[in-house]
């Protein structure tokens, strides 16, 4: 298949990328550089299948494809809250414009949509019937209910044309690509480690999050994109074992061999308590489970933040 790949300079977009070229499809990659690395994009250009356009998914764009994988979004506080306007529009218009072209080129869809769908929520695990606990006007609300418009877009072109749109609900991922200044808990825990600086834990540290390592998120990923029947529903994909924040700061610290001492800081505004995914439909459907334990993906994404900060310092 040709399948084009909004957001492709990403975490999640390289990966995805290189995994689909190993696996002898042709793959466009779109990015605009906002929060994308032209760095991850190296090996991408060692296959002739791979094709790269400089594109704003904000914009109207016409490209040959076969199916569509919707990852353009900046996807951490950090970065989506540094311009919370544009990461309404990229949501909007982003998930707009991609499920024009797939209604034009009358192809698959998939939209790559996150566990903040569920906000600060009332129940745990999160099943995929679970609305969500959201503040609509809160500093988060710009991804959370991004999110959650592009969910409906998908679901509307769904009843309204019969396109085959579908939802992959992500929870957190970790894993090498990351940005040093990612923002997201995993890197700043390895890099605060690494550089045995304070790890600074918000709130009580009590707070959970379930965190999978990066390989597995895509297996998942590319099970539900190639799926034979229509899965026009939202699917959770996650690693359901929860650890919290300061037991994962802890581990970290054992595995660098850090110096590093813990500190506490206010919880900021919204920030969910609880975070764990049902993949009771993953299991059944995709005949999908992590396999990559914490400790391994750990251990793997240290080595890959440690050679990148020799590498920058020389």
């Amino acid at each position: 298949m040709k399948i084009l790949i909004t957001g492709c300079a990403g975490f999640l977009g390289s990966h995805l990328s290189l995994k689909l070229l190993q696996m002898g499809h042709e793959v466009v990659g779109l990015d605009n550089f906002y929060t994308g690395s032209r760095d991850n994009l190296g090996e991408l250009f060692d296959y002739s299948e791979f094709e790269f356009i400089q594109q704003d998914v904000m914009f109207p764009y016409h490209q040959d494809c076969d199916g569509i994988i919707n990852l353009a979004c900046p996807a951490s506080p950090i970065q989506y809250q540094r311009n919370p306007i544009l990461t309404l529009r990229t949501n909007f218009l982003g998930s707009y414009n991609a499920l024009q072209l797939a209604l034009e080129r009358n192809c698959r869809i998939l939209q790559a949509s996150t566990s903040e769908v569920y906000g600060d929520p009332l129940t745990n695990p999160q099943v995929e019937t679970y609305w969500g606990n959201v503040n609509q006007i809160g500093i988060r609300a710009c991804y959370d209910e991004g999110k959650r418009i592009a969910e409906t877009l998908f679901m509307d072109y769904h009843r309204m044309y019969n396109l085959d749109s579908r939802i992959l609900r992500i929870f957190n991922t970790y894993g090498p690509k990351m940005q040093l200044n990612d923002g997201r808990v995993v890197s700043n825990f390895v890099i605060q480690a690494l550089r045995d600086e304070d790890i600074t834990v918000y709130g009580d540290g009590t707070q959970t999050r379930s965190f999978c390592y990066v390989s597995d998120l895509i297996h998942g990923l590319i099970s539900l994109f190639f799926y034979p029947a229509d899965i026009n529903y939202p699917i959770n994909i996650g690693n359901p074992i929860p650890v919290s924040m300061l037991d994962l700061a802890n581990e970290i610290i054992d595995y660098t061999n850090s110096k590093s001492k813990v500190v506490f800081k206010p919880l900021p505004e919204d920030d969910p308590k609880l975070r764990q995914p049902d993949i009771t439909l993953a299991k059944k459907l995709l005949d999908w489970s992590p396999k990559v334990t914490r400790e391994e993906g750990l251990k793997s994404t240290i080595e890959y933040f440690s050679n990148l900060i020799e590498t920058k310092s020389r």
